[in-house]
């Protein structure tokens, strides 16, 4: 009896043992974890990036204060070109020495944008040549280029592609006049090539205006849309939810920080999804962009080197 009192005993002071243990591990798991993250609310933020001049890493520099995490969730690298061989007369896409040194770096230049979370696209430019995304000859010549965007966006390993209908100089180099169906091919041809990709239409220049075809409208093809005026408010028209337009749109070196305030502060209240800004430059634009995110998330911006 006093051996088995004692076996019972010991049972019962291991198991109070064990229990005491398991409570101090989960409290000291639940200490080392820390309180949970804060989750970023509010519009999406998207800034293009000059790579002629600028790093596309300036984009990772900035934080939340609050601790949501990235200010930005969308890099565009600005720009590649559509341009036009007069031999074979047809457009090509262009990537002048500055933009393809940061796709052939893009270990170093895109993935750490990635890694942290944002996107990163690849905006296209007319390039004074006479090509544009508006006058392609046929619907195989709209989906021929198509084809070179999606394989950028796959050998670069990039997000997307964003068209900026601007400087291509319809006519030049005996190319035709914009047309009610290049567009509505190469979109639907690109959306079909990368269905899971980001599509986005800096809403300028003929094509932004030619979004019907034979019936297809190719406005839900796109992701985004944004207004192309820096310092302005205009909605995009384009037949997309709220959610995905961006009615303003600021030039970080150009528009006043009262002025970025103010569209930040109208882009929430009137229940708009994106917010587009131009030209974040390597210098501490904390304070700046500070000005709108108070407004877009509650939150002013952390810079760090």
């Amino acid at each position: 009896m006093r051996t088995a009192r004692r076996s019972t005993a010991r049972t019962t002071a291991l198991a109070l043992l064990a229990a005491a243990a398991l409570a101090v591990g989960a409290t000291a798991t639940t200490a080392a974890a820390g309180p949970p993250a804060v989750k970023k609310q509010g519009p999406i933020s998207v800034a293009y990036i000059e790579v002629n001049s600028d790093s596309m890493l300036n984009v990772g520099k900035y934080k939340l204060a609050n601790g949501a995490g990235n200010v930005f969730d969308i890099a565009v690298v600005f720009a590649a070109n559509i341009n036009y061989d007069t031999a074979r007369k047809s457009a090509y896409l262009y990537f002048n020495p500055n933009v393809q040194r940061v796709l052939d770096n893009a270990a170093t230049q895109i993935r750490p944008l990635q890694a942290k979370g944002i996107k990163v696209m690849l905006s296209v430019l007319g390039n004074h040549e006479g090509a544009g995304f508006a006058n392609f000859p046929s619907k195989a010549a709209a989906s021929a280029f198509a084809k070179q965007l999606s394989d950028a966006v796959s050998t670069y390993g990039l997000d997307g592609i964003d068209f900026d209908d601007e400087y291509a100089e319809y006519g030049r180099n005996g190319t035709g006049q914009p047309n009610s169906s290049s567009f509505v091919y190469l979109v639907s041809a690109l959306r079909q090539n990368m269905p899971d990709k980001l599509i986005s239409l800096y809403n300028i220049g003929p094509s932004a205006t030619r979004l019907s075809y034979g019936g297809v409208n190719i406005s839900s093809k796109f992701t985004y849309a944004w207004n192309p005026y820096y310092g302005t408010w205009g909605v995009p028209g384009i037949a997309l939810p709220k959610a995905n337009l961006s009615p303003a749109a600021v030039d970080i070196q150009a528009t006043s920080s009262s002025t970025a305030a103010s569209l930040a502060r109208r882009t929430v209240g009137e229940g708009y999804g994106v917010y587009l800004t131009y030209n974040l430059d390597g210098s501490d634009r904390h304070t700046y962009v500070s000005a709108f995110t108070r407004q877009l998330y509650g939150s002013d911006a952390v810079y760090t080197p």
